[in-house]
């Protein structure tokens, strides 16, 4: 059981009429040893807002600070994104390419 913060409480507060004081205080979560166990992971990211960590799971180094990061270590990840959570990908265009361009028996 985690607390969660101001801020994660006020971005959900939109599933809760916009009432942040609506919005639970604690959630139940899944360690990352659990998700690290999975045979394929998908990942999904979108808006502009997720820029910064989609950029830290994919380039940044393993951190505690960024616990996706802990993904770079897994098999088998898919992660998808629209253009606005790849926008501080510096190597956007290279994994664009290699996606584009991956061989027809690694599939996702």
């Amino acid at each position: 059981m985690k607390s969660l913060t101001h801020q994660t409480r006020l971005d959900n507060a939109r599933f809760f009429d916009g009432d942040v004081e609506q919005v639970p205080k604690l959630c139940l979560t899944q360690g990352l040893g659990t998700i690290m166990e999975a045979k394929h992971l998908v990942l999904v990211a979108t808006g502009g807002n997720k820029a910064e960590a989609v950029h830290q799971m994919v380039e940044g180094p393993i951190s505690a600070m960024w616990p996706a990061t802990v993904l770079q270590m897994h098999p088998h990840v898919t992660v998808m994104l629209d253009d606005a959570a790849a926008s501080r990908l510096q190597l956007g265009d290279y994994y664009r390419h290699a996606y584009e361009n991956k061989p027809e028996w690694q599939s996702l």
